[in-house]
């Protein structure tokens, strides 16, 4: 029953992608595997990011079930659509039951696509990463999958208003090798390689990147150490202790 909706929105997605005339560039969809439990662990930019990270694995004909904040699945248009497509809500205060879910549905089979930082990463470069992807991994015996996006806060980020013309956006989307989550490892080094490969990856998506910004009103979507104006990570540090 989740197919009936997840590949109509998939369809939809993929319209929409065509009618903003996005200019996608996806490499290593091979490293998602065709059968079998994965966790999908990508860096988080956008508030699109999933739709980006889950078009990765169709050509390996898997449906990504993505852990996101349980709001989400209260909102009267996205709910019915994220419970339908068997995505996994995360209530902070209460992250067991997110992660028994998430567990049944790697032992069950299924590629789950976590966002380690948690949340959207305003200065555009890696947070750090949350253990729960790791000791998912490790618990169902399953690989994890590094992956990165970029462009995808050009068209809707935190801070920003979203871009949904006809812009010719380039979006480009890395992923890696499979990292295996051995259980005779602590959790936490096996998040620290994880998130190594996944700033590897990233960077490998911004050397790729086709197109630098038009002037200087348009250079805050570029991190500062690569000479853009979004803030660094100490600067949304300190905005958010106040």
């Amino acid at each position: 029953m989740a197919e009936l909706v997840y590949r109509p929105v998939v369809g939809l997605a993929q319209t929409l992608f065509k009618v903003w005339d996005l200019k996608i560039d996806c490499k290593g969809s091979e490293n998602i595997p065709r059968s079998g439990g994965a966790v999908l662990v990508s860096n988080h930019i956008s508030y699109l990011d999933f739709v980006f990270d889950g078009l990765a694995a169709l050509p390996q004909k898997r449906l990504v079930r993505f852990m996101a904040k349980e709001s989400v699945f209260r909102h009267r248009i996205s709910g019915p659509l994220m419970r339908g497509m068997k995505h996994i809500p995360v209530d902070r205060k209460q992250g067991e039951a997110a992660y028994a879910h998430a567990l049944d549905s790697l032992r069950s089979g299924e590629v789950v696509g976590v966002f380690p930082e948690a949340t959207i990463s305003q200065s555009f470069t890696l947070k750090s990463f949350k253990s729960g992807a790791a000791r998912l991994a490790q618990e169902a015996g399953v690989p994890l999958i590094p992956m990165a996006v970029w462009g995808t806060q050009r068209l809707w980020t935190k801070g920003h208003p979203r871009n949904f013309k006809r812009s010719h956006i380039p979006i480009t989307i890395r992923v890696g090798e499979a990292i295996e989550a051995s259980r005779d490892k602590y959790a936490g080094a096996i998040t620290r390689q994880l998130r190594e490969r996944v700033q590897e990856l990233l960077e490998a998506a911004q050397r790729a990147y086709p197109v630098r910004p038009k002037d200087a009103d348009d250079t805050w979507w570029m991190p500062a150490h690569l000479g853009g104006t979004a803030p660094t990570p100490e600067q949304v540090r300190e905005a958010e202790a106040r």
